[in-house]
């Protein structure tokens, strides 16, 4: 890792914003986000983490954000990676999202649809959008890192709902819902 990308912004926890982080997480559980795969290839072969903190940070260039919470094992990899492709999941997508989301679980299997881009990066062939990005900052906040990064290409992928993380589960939004 490129220590000139880190920027330190950690205190000691106390009791009382221990509690503050688990009546945060409480409050977070039930606010839907949408959810997104991050992978790269490392040293190893391929590493990837499900993450559900995904955000759009700038246009011009394009940048997004996602954030870890440990800088060991596939984020550890991400974290070293010199590229990596952040995945937008369709609602059929909750099966890959669930392995990616737990430890031991199957990954990069070909049941679950994975190729790889000519860079080298593995990439879900159905992802509803891929973005091949580069690390621009890495932000350590408490047990977190962030990560901002710079958008080198955008994916198309095929039309599909999102698949949608809420209360600790993955869903689908109802098609026939009326616009408002």
């Amino acid at each position: 890792m490129n220590p000139a990308r880190h920027t330190a912004l950690t205190e000691p926890v106390d009791p009382e914003i221990a509690a503050r982080g688990d009546d945060f997480k409480a409050a977070f559980r039930v606010h839907p986000a949408g959810v997104a795969l991050v992978s790269a290839a490392s040293a190893t072969g391929p590493v990837g983490l499900t993450a559900s903190s995904l955000a759009s940070v700038a246009v011009d260039p394009p940048v997004l954000s996602f954030s870890v919470t440990r800088a060991t094992g596939s984020a550890g990899a991400l974290l070293g990676a010199d590229t990596l492709v952040v995945q937008l999941l369709a609602d059929h997508q909750a099966d890959v999202a669930r392995a990616f989301a737990r430890s031991g679980a199957p990954r990069f299997t070909a049941e679950q649809g994975w190729t790889r881009l000519p860079t080298g990066e593995p990439v879900l062939a159905d992802a509803r959008a891929a973005f091949r990005c580069r690390a621009l900052q890495l932000v350590p906040v408490g047990s977190s890192t962030l990560v901002v990064a710079e958008v080198l290409e955008v994916i198309p992928g095929p039309a599909a709902p999102p698949l949608v993380y809420h209360d600790r589960r993955f869903l689908s939004l109802d098609p026939e819902a009326s616009e408002l």
